[in-house]
């Protein structure tokens, strides 16, 4: 009695499934995914300078919440 329900919902995720497939392999074979300059670009910026810079804007992000959220 409910087993067209069941075969029913698999009828349709073999499809769906079928259909992401698809388009994951048209966008592999289309170059969706490619990029080339990430990791040429992603290095230039990593210099002792601009680490030291992160490090410091993230304290001082921590200090201002800190004197924000604890009242004196």
């Amino acid at each position: 009695m409910d087993n067209w329900v069941v075969a029913m919902m698999l009828g349709v995720s073999v499809f769906l499934g079928a259909i992401a497939l698809t388009a994951f392999l048209w966008a592999i074979k289309n170059g969706q995914f490619d990029d080339e300059n990430k990791f040429l670009n992603a290095t230039k910026f990593d210099g002792e300078d601009e680490l030291n810079d992160a490090r410091n804007q993230e304290l001082k992000k921590e200090a201002l919440k800190k004197k924000h959220y604890m009242p004196e």
